[in-house]
């Protein structure tokens, strides 16, 4: 395989993810603070906590629609450009991702037509059960989604049958409740929570600088800042959460964050700081935290963290294995129904995957001599440095965000919001922190995997199609044309809208002047 392909074929599906990922998180997140909005609504009966549902709202229909434009293409590629994935994996693959589209998609789709349009047709609880049932499809489609993706990391509840060539599932429970799923869907959607508080709040720190809209800025940011608090805790803990599954399923992945060559006398430590030199197998300037790693990873004080140089090696034995596997498996195509060669199939069936990571370097993987199984262990490892990097930015920029909550609600509770306007000006330039973050955490899941496309099963430069250079490279500039494209629309639409605030509405009770607020009705 051309490894010019498989690049540019990861580069293509990486942008759209990327991209796409620009628009999920404030869908997830601004959802439910609609919720708590038009909740206080209908309990209070105030007017102006149903002009914040419907002003966010109309920012939120805007993100939704570019995301769901963004989102579709991204399964369509899967048959074009990831042909032999959509052959080799899609029977179990295929599976939550017809739920999501069933399910949630429908589900989110549906109500968000209500919302936008039965505000005059609809009583107050009706609606607020539409607009419950909209944050309720859009988190349910990311849980699907995440199934579908724990289960490329932690392929669970699925078998490699060597009658048909594919994997096929033997348990749909297990495929569900796959905890790095789980673990993810919650991590994520948590991160979507934290960016919409974000969203609301710099906007809403925004007006109070201008001096405009105070009553309405007022309120939005003491539910940003409340959501938000909660939301980026629970981010917090839920990273620990992360860190406890990669050090149970995905060592590699933990390893290489960590930048974690040897393995340490237990409890490991975490590296702060460090300077992670691939060639030489080590961590210069090192700046580490004692025992912190072997409590995130392993719960525990007294068992190790396994180090990439360890790792490795296990993974050369793995190959070897591999090879036997492969063997049999072409003794069953070519017709040996014997129970000796299912029987060595058998034994080695959960290699089979490190056994294809051979075709990298022969054709033949049971003809791969130490040269090329050392090649092919050494291929397991992923470039250390940007893992290292992204996830240390990614928690950083974590823990500002908490700050910036927790100093936002106590200045909120303590009527000193607006004499420090400092934190204002803080508040505003957070705005692109959590998708920042959320791009971060997105590279680290999906770099730090590699070289798998589903983890230990199938290697990634076998999972593409059988298309040109040429074609790729056009489809590549045609997708970050269009996409680059919307997110400028996206941008110029939410800057517009924000400007105008709620005096957009039209109802009335706001002014767009500097300061010139009518009271609203409550």
């Amino acid at each position: 395989m051309d490894p010019t392909f498989v690049e540019l074929s990861r580069w293509q599906f990486a942008a759209t993810a990327l991209y796409h990922f620009l628009f999920v998180p404030l869908t997830l997140g601004i959802s439910w603070l609609l919720v708590i909005m038009e909740t206080v609504y209908v309990m209070t009966g105030k007017e102006i906590y149903k002009d914040m549902t419907k002003f966010w709202g109309k920012l939120f229909g805007i993100n939704f629609a570019l995301g769901v434009t963004t989102g579709l293409t991204m399964e369509f590629e899967f048959g074009t450009n990831w042909s032999y994935y959509s052959h080799y994996v899609g029977d179990v693959f295929g599976a939550p991702l017809a739920i999501e589209g069933l399910m949630a998609f429908f589900l989110e789709s549906t109500f968000i037509g209500l919302f936008f349009l039965g505000w005059d047709k609809l009583s107050k609880r009706k609606h607020l059960a539409v607009t419950f049932f909209t944050a309720l499809g859009s988190n349910l489609s990311a849980l699907w989604i995440l199934v579908a993706n724990g289960w490329m990391q932690n392929p669970i509840g699925s078998v490699f049958s060597p009658e048909t060539m594919r994997m096929e599932m033997t348990s749909f429970a297990e495929v569900f409740l796959n905890p790095v799923a789980q673990v993810k869907f919650v991590h994520t959607v948590a991160a979507g929570y934290v960016t919409a508080s974000v969203f609301v709040m710099a906007i809403s720190s925004w007006y109070i600088l201008k001096g405009r809209d105070l009553a309405f800025a007022r309120r939005s940011f003491a539910v940003a800042v409340g959501f938000g608090l909660a939301a980026s805790l629970s981010v917090i803990v839920l990273g620990d959460e992360s860190g406890y599954e990669l050090g149970d399923v995905q060592k590699v992945k933990l390893a290489a964050i960590e930048a974690e060559w040897k393995t340490e006398i237990a409890p490991a430590s975490f590296t702060l700081f460090g300077l992670p030199d691939q060639e030489a197998r080590e961590t210069t300037s090192a700046i580490k935290l004692p025992w912190a790693l072997g409590l995130i990873a392993t719960r525990s004080l007294d068992k190790p963290v396994v180090g990439l140089d360890d790792l490795e090696k296990n993974h050369e034995a793995r190959i070897r294995s591999g090879q036997i596997a492969y063997g049999a498996l072409q003794k069953i195509r070519a017709g040996d129904k014997s129970p000796e060669t299912r029987a060595t199939f058998d034994a080695h069936a959960r290699d089979i995957g490190f056994g294809l990571l051979l075709k990298q370097f022969v054709e033949d993987p049971t003809k791969a001599g130490e040269a090329e199984i050392k090649a092919a262990a050494a291929s397991t490892i992923p470039t250390v440095w940007p893992l290292f990097w992204s996830f240390r930015i990614m928690v950083a920029l974590g823990f500002l965000m908490l700050f910036t909550f927790a100093a936002g609600f106590w200045l909120n509770a303590t009527k000193r919001l607006e004499q420090n306007r400092w934190f204002l000006r803080l508040a505003v330039a957070m705005l692109p922190a959590p998708w920042l973050a959320c791009e971060l955490g997105w590279f680290v899941a999906e770099f730090g995997r590699q070289p798998w496309a589903i983890g230990e099963v199938l290697p990634t430069f076998l999972a593409t199609s059988s298309l040109t250079v040429g074609d790729l490279i056009f489809s590549l500039v045609g997708f970050l044309t269009f996409y680059t494209l919307l997110l400028v629309i996206e941008v110029y639409l939410m800057v517009k809208f924000a400007r105008l605030g709620p005096s957009s509405l039209g109802t009335g009770r706001y002014h767009f002047e500097r300061g010139a607020l009518a009271a609203p009705a409550e």
